[in-house]
Formats: structure tokens, sequence, C-alpha cells
């Protein structure tokens, strides 16, 4: 039985590891970088950091088998990111030997103002999910990015937005399905969508 529950700070490594699983446009990413905690790192871990009571967690039983990750605001976070968070990945990152699409992650974590999309003041707020295999095809995603949008709602927050990898298809087909559409600075290398948080 899956349920849907608050982030814990017991769940830290199962973040990650489901983020490792899922990162390669949907697929399993372990091993293809130097450190499985790369992607991690980028796109998981300083979350947890800036927001953990905007993090869900999708259990089966005591494991964790899935997550939701936001902000509310995302230029704030970025200015946290860059104080608070890039030292340290640097450190770890910055300078390594590695192949260009290793290259290319590190970049983007090096880089948080990349998250300062165009349509940021009607979108502030952005988001990422990912489910294993087990916890996908229930309904889930719906429910996580539902209880998202009225969290922000409730906090005055207009709308979300996030970006995916344009291979996953299926992504895709997810996001549609829920109400998000493409906004002004998507393109096909990098597809980027947006709802409000009111419906």
């Amino acid at each position: 039985m899956l349920e849907i529950r608050p982030y814990r700070p017991s769940d830290r490594a199962a973040v990650y590891d489901i983020c490792v699983r899922t990162a390669d446009a949907g697929g399993d990413a372990r091993g293809q970088y130097s450190s499985d905690d790369l992607m991690p790192d980028v796109y998981a871990g300083p979350y947890l950091e800036y927001a953990p009571e905007l993090v869900s967690i999708v259990a089966s039983g005591d494991r964790a088998v899935g997550y939701l990750l936001a902000v509310a605001d995302t230029a704030d976070f970025v200015r946290w990111h860059r104080a608070n968070w890039l030292p340290g990945f640097a450190q770890r990152y910055a300078g390594q030997p590695a192949d260009a699409a290793e290259a290319g992650v590190v970049e983007s974590g090096l880089h948080p103002e990349r998250m300062l999309i165009a349509e940021l003041d009607a979108y502030p707020a952005h988001l990422h999910i990912d489910l294993l295999p087990e916890a996908q095809g229930q309904g889930l995603g719906r429910v996580l990015i539902d209880g998202l949008r009225a969290a922000l709602h409730e906090r005055g927050v207009p709308g979300l937005h996030l970006g995916f990898a344009p291979q996953n298809v299926g992504a895709a087909a997810f996001y549609d399905r829920l109400g998000f559409h493409a906004l002004p600075s998507s393109s096909a290398e990098a597809p980027l969508v947006g709802r409000a948080t009111a419906s």
C-alpha cells in the first residue's frame, strides 16, 4: 500500500537514490557519472535543505519510492543556492575531469541563475517530481501536484512551472493531462511548462 506523507530527514538517502534512478529521462542513470550523487546534488539536495516543508514523499511502508520537491519563490531559492549550496557543490565537482555529458550537469549545478525563467513573475514556484516504476500509473503524480498547487495557492503564489527532458514523452503527456501548458520561453531542446495554482 502506497501513501503520501511529509518528508523526514531520514528520507534523504532514499530521495537521492530515487533521483539518480529516474535521472535518465525517467530511466536509471546509476553509473553514468563519476558520482551517483551528482544528479541529486543538482536536482534534489538543495530543495531538501531550502524547503523541506514543500517536499512530499510517496512511501511503501517505511521505504520511499517517489517524491515531489518544490520551492515557492524561485528567485529567492537562487539567491539561497548561490550563497549556501553552491560553495560545497563547487568544491565537490568543479574542475573534475568529466565527459561532455557530466560537464553539462556540473555546469547546471554551478549556475543556479539558469532557473530564472522569463515567466517567473507569473510562475514563481517550480517543482521536480520523480516516481520509481512501482509507484507510477496509480494517479499519485496528480495527487502530489494537486496538493502542491493547493499549498502554494494558500501562500498566495500565482503559478508554478517545471522543465523536463525533451525525450521524456511520457512526462509531456502527463503534464498536458494536468493542465500545464508550454511557456513562451519553452523550446524543443528545453521544454518548459506552467500552470496557475488556482483552477
